[in-house]
């Protein structure tokens, strides 16, 4: 069994997504095993776009899909983005980790405040409240 592993190393848009879609069709599994929605993943099927934050870009070729431990959770975008899987009939499965840690209502208020205090560190200037939601882990 094959495994490959499509790590960036630059902080992001190092064309990941698009690897990732590619190598998908030949594997049964894809993985996201850290990090939350501040990143955008844009794949292009059939002339249709398809942009997910959350979940891996390999969903769009079947393969299962696993948010792993440190994944950090927004449910409001993981549940829109199943529902462009639905409306567009994509079928796969994914696998959350119960160590995989969930935005929560709290986290976005936190990030509102420290936002309104204009905390000297600045922790995630997305203001996705994945910062807080680390902190709390």
């Amino acid at each position: 069994m094959a495994i490959y592993a499509v790590v960036g190393t630059q902080w992001g848009d190092e064309g990941k997504g698009k690897i990732i879609d590619f190598l998908s069709s030949k594997i049964d599994y894809v993985v996201r095993f850290n990090g939350g929605n501040n990143a955008g993943h844009t794949i292009v099927v059939n002339d249709k776009k398809f942009i997910f934050n959350l979940l891996p870009s390999g969903v769009l070729q079947g393969a299962k899909c696993i948010l792993g431990p440190s994944v950090v959770i927004d449910p409001l975008i993981l549940i829109q983005e199943l529902e462009v899987l639905k409306n567009n009939n994509i079928k796969t499965e994914i696998f959350i980790s119960d160590k995989a840690h969930i935005i929560m209502p709290y986290h976005i208020k936190f990030d509102e405040l420290s936002e309104q205090k204009k905390v000297s560190i600045k922790l995630a200037p997305q203001k996705r409240a994945l910062a807080h939601a680390t902190l709390t882990k």
